[in-house]
């Protein structure tokens, strides 16, 4: 499956492109939680060619997400296994992944549960995760619940 134009809607809204600069270029920034650690940039981007200072272009940020999108639609697919989802599921799944990493979706009761066909528990789910550094943080929250709207077909 692919991430339809929906889902990759929702996770630009949340991740947003901070820290773009009146010349146009895009600038990383830290962590919310941490302060520091992992820099992130464009889209959402993290990784060891992200630190402070790094600077992208529009079209950097845009290639990068097109990539990171594809790599986790396909391990998003594989931990779904044949597990009956629709897209608008798959959608708020791979927004999950892209968000918190494919381990956690991987261990998660979201993730037994939408397996086992329990798609109003799934949905319940996804507010669970709205913590970073042991804090709540209100974006999360904000991601999570439009998250569970789009898992159960309403618009995000």
């Amino acid at each position: 499956m692919k991430v339809s134009k929906d889902g990759a809607d929702l996770i630009k809204a949340f991740e947003g492109l901070a820290r773009k600069r009146k010349d146009g270029l895009i600038e990383a920034y830290p962590d919310p939680a941490s302060g520091g650690d992992p820099w992130t940039i464009g889209w959402g981007s993290t990784g060891p060619d992200i630190r402070r200072g790094t600077v992208w272009t529009q079209r950097q940020a845009d290639e990068r997400f097109a990539g990171h999108l594809s790599a986790f639609a396909r391990k998003v697919e594989t931990l779904l296994g044949n597990a009956p989802t629709a897209q608008h599921q798959f959608d708020a799944l791979v927004s999950f992944a892209y968000n918190l990493g494919t381990g956690n979706l991987a261990k998660s009761t979201l993730l037994k549960k939408h397996k086992a066909g329990d798609f109003r528990g799934a949905a319940a789910e996804f507010v669970r995760w709205n913590r970073a550094g042991g804090k709540v943080m209100r974006g999360l929250t904000r991601r999570r619940e439009a998250e569970a709207r789009l898992y159960r077909g309403e618009k995000p």
